[in-house]
């Protein structure tokens, strides 16, 4: 089975205040101790280095460029990177222009986009609801809480 890690769910697993760190920490081993793959995309990359970076007066965590790059490598060597590609563009197009996902929304449709050209099965994020419209392409979705659980 492999899992994608949402990029709230990279941004907390850093964060030692996040009430739902140790969930994602649980979440994180244990995928790891089953053997299963832990994903992520680009996406989710550029949007961790955007937050990670950003001021924290701008609503960001305020981090050096040098920090910020030893969290990355932290999340690659526990995660594969999948890159976007013509089919999951074909899926990307036929989800935004089916399920007329407007303006930022298309974000998330990326990241399904790659979970179904590239077979992942499961999305663990902060944000379950955003995701309720592709529920019948076949992905799982679940907080990280509701994965601890399940563990």
């Amino acid at each position: 089975m492999a899992v994608l890690l949402d990029t709230g769910v990279l941004l907390r697993a850093f964060d030692k205040d996040a009430k739902e760190r140790d969930e994602i920490l649980k979440v994180i081993r244990t995928s790891w101790q089953r053997g299963e793959t832990l994903v992520v995309t680009l996406q989710n990359l550029a949007e961790f280095w955007n937050v990670s970076t950003r001021p924290k007066d701008k609503n960001g965590f305020g981090l050096s460029p040098e920090v910020a790059a030893r969290r990355l490598r932290t999340i690659e060597r526990i995660a594969v990177l999948h890159i976007e590609s013509a089919g999951s563009y074909a899926h990307w197009k036929r989800l935004v222009v089916s399920l007329k996902v407007l303006g930022v929304k298309a974000h998330d449709a990326r990241l399904v986009s790659v979970m179904l050209q590239e077979r992942v099965s499961t999305l663990v994020t902060l944000n379950e609801r955003d995701f309720d419209r592709y529920l019948p392409e076949g992905i799982v979705v679940s907080s990280p809480a509701k994965a601890a659980a399940k563990f």
